[in-house]
């Protein structure tokens, strides 16, 4: 398949510019095994879930990744970080007005600012003044999607973060966690569904659109991530007791999918640039619980791979149909492993 394959036209209306006053108030979509779909809400989302499955949950935390700058030419410039190389380098998204040259300066503030070292791929290399943690926390916004057309404001600083967020590093939120709250999770415990973690740091590259070198090479961004031992302890005992494994969202199914890449799923840690798309074999999900992705992406290309291509299109048709709220702050979808 190519990339247009996975186009889809979307009303702008439909785009989630803001959260919903509560997390759990969002809707769902079931597509169920048999290719049906029903509209639910996602207060709903217990009875889908059975007593002895694994909800595994990324518990990687945003961080204000998104800084001003100016060039010495008096040119703005935005930085979006990427993918932190060591204390004060990292690899970013940069947007000005002319693609900066190496050895560029940008000022951040007085006195503080970062020098353009290079390329790599369309990321550049930046080595900033002081440590990158200590010029987020001081000048750093909240990185709000592209498609997200306003200035971030202070309550995105706890609701484009999951509950459970507590692994610092990620520079867009995994959005499918943002719908549950304390009492989702508590009654979903009381059903006697286990719960576990996984931590895979979510880049900005996500928001790109598929290059044709990626599907040449079949290789996306990297991103790190973990999958500790206790994780993997969690699974075979779940997979014992013939429970599903669920992930919530597409970096759990990268996660897990990269850890059990040779094989066996095993405990990993370091980068992945696993690119999941038509014909993959998945060894460990189930099932996965996700929010509606952007045209042409490589999200939309995994959730398509996971449940088929043709029924992920018939479910974002229709849920284009109904009125569904989409991307980071939209509505979520519940679906399940096609049969191979």
């Amino acid at each position: 398949m190519q990339a247009g394959d996975y186009h889809y036209e979307l009303p702008e209306k439909l785009i989630a510019q803001e959260p919903l006053a509560k997390r759990a108030d969002s809707r769902l979509l079931h597509l169920t095994p048999e290719g049906r779909l029903d509209d639910l809400q996602f207060t709903d989302l217990p009875p889908l879930v059975n007593p002895g499955d694994l909800l595994v949950f990324n518990d990687t935390r945003g961080i204000p990744a998104r800084l001003q700058a100016r060039k010495a030419t008096g040119g703005q410039a935005e930085i979006l970080l990427e993918q932190r190389l060591d204390e004060q380098t990292a690899l970013v998204q940069l947007r000005a007005s002319k693609s900066p040259a190496v050895g560029t300066r940008l000022e951040i503030a007085d006195g503080v600012g970062a020098a353009v070292e290079g390329r790599q791929g369309s990321f550049f290399l930046l080595r900033f003044d002081v440590a990158i943690d200590e010029i987020l926390q001081t000048h750093g916004h909240m990185p709000l999607p592209p498609y997200i057309k306003r200035p971030d404001a202070d309550f995105d600083r706890e609701r484009y973060q999951t509950v459970f967020a507590r692994e610092p590093g990620a520079v867009a939120a995994p959005t499918a966690g943002l719908h549950f709250d304390r009492g989702q999770l508590n009654r979903l415990r009381s059903r006697g569904v286990d719960v576990a973690y996984l931590t895979l740091h979510v880049g900005a590259g996500t928001f790109q659109p598929v290059r044709a070198e990626q599907l040449a090479s079949g290789q996306l961004h990297a991103e790190n991530f973990v999958v500790p031992e206790k994780l993997v302890r969690q699974i075979a005992t779940t997979r014992g007791r013939g429970g599903r494994i669920i992930a919530v969202g597409t970096t759990v199914v990268r996660g897990l999918e990269s850890a059990a890449a040779t094989g066996d799923l095993e405990p990993a840690e370091g980068t992945t640039s696993l690119f999941i798309q038509a014909g993959f074999e998945f060894r460990v999900v189930d099932a996965l619980l996700t929010n509606f992705h952007l045209p042409d992406s490589s999200l939309l290309m995994l959730v398509s791979a996971f449940a088929g291509h043709d029924r992920i299109r018939a479910a974002y048709a229709h849920a284009i149909a109904q009125g569904y709220r989409f991307f980071s702050y939209g509505d979520a979808m519940f679906c399940h492993r096609q049969a191979s």
